[in-house]
């Protein structure tokens, strides 16, 4: 089942001109209606329920029906995102509800440096790769 906006808790994330499941829909699926400021599917046959939207949503607005491997049927999941770590809060039909927290990161926000220990910038003509710069082509 695609994915589906409860439009009660969508503000439009707050009259930007993307929304968070805009920006992060990699199917391009999710609009903003303009005049209600509320997110909308525009294709739900072409949703791939891949969740993204309904992790991104810090309303928690978006919903999707959960795959029967991890949720039994007629339950929902619902994520709560921090920068550290995802929350998945299980509603089972019965009305019992279960919590799983996992980290996302492992490492603090804007600690990583992606060139640590790799070769300066070399010749942008060269047709070696960027780390091996100090190969030696063959010559033919």
């Amino acid at each position: 089942m695609p994915t589906f906006v409860h439009t009660d808790k969508c503000d439009g994330c707050k009259g930007g001109e993307v929304t968070a499941c805009m920006y992060i829909c990699p199917h391009d699926l999710m609009k903003l209606d303009t005049e209600r400021m509320k997110a909308f599917n525009q294709e739900p046959d072409q949703c791939w329920e891949c969740m993204c939207c309904v992790k991104a949503c810090p309303r928690q607005a978006i919903e999707v029906r959960a795959y029967a491997d991890f949720v039994p049927m007629g339950g929902a999941a619902i994520p709560l995102r921090t920068d550290t770590h995802i929350m998945w809060t299980i509603k089972f039909r019965d009305g019992e509800i279960k919590r799983f927290k996992f980290p996302v990161r492992t490492t603090p926000v804007g600690s990583i440096d992606p060139y640590k220990d790799k070769p300066a910038a070399g010749d942008i003509n060269s047709p070696l790769l960027f780390t091996e710069a100090n190969k030696q082509l063959p010559t033919i």
